[in-house]
């Protein structure tokens, strides 16, 4: 394989990466709270040794999957009108108990456990913020829920809800569609501000995200295209070469 090529399947290794990373943002498009994500690629540079520089000069550009971020803006709210629905429309994020340890998530679609634990779908409970499980009691029925997260029923107050947010929300590490764990210190925010009866939609604009997965297809053949060209040159190189000996 010449240098053209190793150029060119660096590239392809890349755009691998930036289908499969398109792919997963139109798959959670439906997920409330999903955050897209997006590929940073940079040049790799090599110096080329023990040869003639060629022309552009002897450094070659090799691409590199340098790094995935997301994209933290907020998603649109859907009012669903149950009490235990809840969206950050600020910064922050809930953070849950799961078995792994504390997760951040900004999918506030919330219900009760048996035991009257405020929990997610995968019975992760709603952390208040002391760290602790928020709970209800029996004989609350009417749960209010208000925009600085504080949880209260016809018979008092209950809690408040954590709302938290990392030192660096880009070394946050995504566990699923919902959930990710903070890899920096978390700190509370002073200002929350929550809706209740509401959820946070995924910020995944599927149509834009299909144009970009169209445009990222087209460049994946173009590159291949030239890879397989250029193996066949070498090929018929090769043949020739073969002929003019026998």
């Amino acid at each position: 394989m010449d240098t053209a090529t190793y150029v060119a399947t660096s590239r392809l290794v890349a755009q691998q990466r930036a289908m499969d990373v398109l792919g997963d943002n139109i798959a959670n498009s439906g997920t409330p709270g999903f955050k897209a994500e997006r590929v940073l690629f940079s040049d790799w540079l090599a110096r080329q040794q023990g040869t003639q520089a060629p022309r552009g000069g002897r450094t070659i550009a090799y691409t590199q999957d340098r790094a995935t971020y997301r994209e933290l803006e907020p998603g649109s709210l859907t009012h669903t009108g149950n009490p235990l629905d809840i969206a950050i429309t600020g910064d922050g994020f809930f953070t849950v108990g799961a078995p792994q340890g504390p997760r951040l998530t900004r999918a506030g679609r919330f219900g009760l456990l048996p035991d009257g634990t405020i929990a997610d779908g995968a019975g992760n409970a709603l952390l208040d913020t002391s760290g602790k499980p928020l709970k209800v009691a029996q004989a609350d029925t009417r749960i209010t829920i208000a925009g600085d997260g504080t949880v209260s029923s016809e018979n008092g107050q209950i809690g408040k809800i954590g709302i938290v947010k990392p030192a660096d929300p880009m070394r946050m590490q995504a566990e699923g569609g919902r959930l990710a764990r903070a890899d920096t210190p978390t700190s509370a925010v002073a200002a929350p501000k929550i809706v209740q009866g509401a959820v946070e939609e995924s910020n995944v604009q599927p149509i834009v995200e299909m144009t970009r997965m169209m445009t990222g297809l087209r460049e994946f053949q173009f590159v291949s295209q030239f890879v397989q060209g250029e193996s066949d040159r070498q090929q018929s190189t090769i043949d020739k070469i073969l002929t003019r000996r026998t």
